[in-house]
């Protein structure tokens, strides 16, 4: 989408909808005193008025009371205007930016609420309207110049996280650990700071690489470890991005129950926002260099499939039982973080949907964040408040670490207790980063079916807009 910022009035632009803010309990502003419509409007958060001047449409947009706006509302509001806008078939659209105490977060918000909320999904269609109603193509900002930079990194990052969703949407049969090793390269050869490597069954067999190498053993499709590395020159150490890439997950022989499989297509959430978010980094040129590692496969049953009770030996060296093959993501992200760390990321964060348990703990409203490291915690939680992809932090505990030893292996990939499956299954993956500072986000709960306005019920595309703002503080 095209996105500007121009320091011009409302009668003064050409676009095919506009949109004004007004706040419960106030007069609607100055501009648009005497509009067909406005005399009725009502300020209440998330009602829009359709109003008509000089022969233009406009909508007026509830913000609520003034003392409660902040970036989420606004975002909000900007994709219902967006859907708006979708209905009435606009292919532009003009923001009055609302006065607040800041205009770049203002920007941002009304940026990313647009973009998100035109999204959808239609690659499958397979009769498309003879007419199709046209997309929401440009969106002008009225606003001071300075908020220009920050629209912009806005557009950038709602625009991946899209593309994210796009790959989070495609089904299985499309959408492989092949499809997502082209789609690293693409970003590869579009930025010259990029560079991609794709590791295929025989060199990852030659690796030692057996946790990827054992989830992906029970069905036909081959698996990819995919680095990609951005050499943005930062002066910080070197971030390394960790994404779960699983295309399709039945859980293996642990089938998981039929209601609601389809949705596993979603496993590689993670693979995803980590794709997409170095897209979007290499695209903002941001001062920083990273290393991000994508284990990618399916995890299927079949006569060839890793059995509950198997021991399997890791790229570290360290044995593990599979005393449940639906405990696969772990096993996959084992392998990432070794060799993320061997290839000298300094500082990891990784991004996988691991658990339903983080479901139960914070339903779709935060992601869970589990750290070895403070600062990084801290410097990841405060990333997604800026982004508002929020995250709330759960502990590490040496008693979570004794539930994960194994019987007849160093580790279980399954608790030996059904406690704290959320913390344990991170207390597993610590066991894989050694001293190196390390976050792990899991984004179970948040990356499908969220039901805000701006990500609807499916892909959500959750944590590229917070990686994003995490390299942005680290580069700074």
């Amino acid at each position: 989408m095209k996105v500007v910022a121009r320091e011009i009035e409302l009668g003064e632009v050409e676009a095919d909808l506009a949109a004004i803010g007004i706040f419960e309990g106030e007069p609607v502003p100055e501009e648009i005193v005497g509009a067909t419509g406005a005399e009725t409007a009502k300020g209440a958060y998330k009602t829009l008025s359709p109003a008509f001047a000089g022969g233009g449409r406009i909508v007026l947009a509830g913000l609520g009371k003034r003392e409660e706006l902040d970036a989420e509302r606004l975002r909000v509001v900007a994709a219902l205007v967006a859907k708006e806008a979708g209905r009435l078939e606009a292919g532009s659209l003009a923001w009055v930016l609302p006065q607040t105490d800041d205009d770049a977060s203002a920007a941002e918000a009304l940026v990313t609420g647009t973009i998100l909320g035109s999204y959808r999904f239609d690659r499958f269609r397979s009769e498309p309207p003879e007419e199709p109603a046209p997309r929401l193509e440009s969106l002008t900002l009225l606003a001071a110049d300075g908020v220009a930079a920050a629209a912009e990194i806005a557009r950038a990052y709602a625009e991946a996280q899209n593309r994210a969703r796009d790959l989070q949407s495609t089904p299985a049969n499309f959408a492989t650990p092949a499809t997502l090793a082209a789609r690293a390269e693409e970003i590869a050869a579009g930025a010259e700071a990029v560079s991609a490597e794709i590791l295929g069954p025989e060199r990852l067999e030659e690796m030692g690489m057996g946790g990827l190498l054992a989830v992906s053993q029970g069905g036909p499709v081959e698996p990819r470890l995919i680095v990609l590395r951005y050499a943005g020159g930062g002066e910080g150490p070197t971030l390394g991005l960790v994404g779960k890439g699983v295309t399709f997950d039945t859980g293996g022989i642990s089938l998981k129950p039929g209601a609601g499989m389809d949705e596993m297509k979603m496993d590689m959430s993670g693979a995803a926002a980590v794709l997409e978010a170095v897209a979007a980094i290499a695209e903002l040129g941001l001062a920083i260099d990273l290393i991000a590692v994508i284990p990618s496969t399916e995890n299927m049953p079949s006569g060839t499939a890793i059995k509950p009770g198997d021991v399997i030996t890791q790229y570290s060296g360290k044995t593990v039982e599979v005393n449940n093959t639906d405990a696969e993501g772990r096993l996959i992200l084992a392998d990432a973080l070794t060799y993320a760390v061997e290839l000298g990321a300094e500082r990891i964060v990784d991004l996988a949907t691991l658990t339903g348990a983080v479901v139960i703990a914070l339903g779709s409203t935060y992601a869970a964040v589990i750290a070895n490291d403070d600062e990084l915690a801290a410097e990841v939680v405060a990333a997604g408040a800026r982004s508002g992809e929020l995250t709330w932090r759960l502990p590490l505990h040496p008693e979570y670490k004794e539930l994960m030893k194994g019987k007849v292996a160093d580790l279980s990939n399954l608790a030996s207790q059904r406690k704290a499956g959320t913390i344990t299954a991170a207390s597993f993956l610590e066991e894989f980063v050694g001293n190196t500072p390390w976050a792990h986000i899991d984004i179970a709960g948040t990356a499908w079916d969220v039901g805000r306005e701006y990500t609807g019920k499916d892909a959500s595309g959750f944590g590229v807009r917070l990686v994003v703002e995490l390299a942005r503080e680290l580069s700074a």
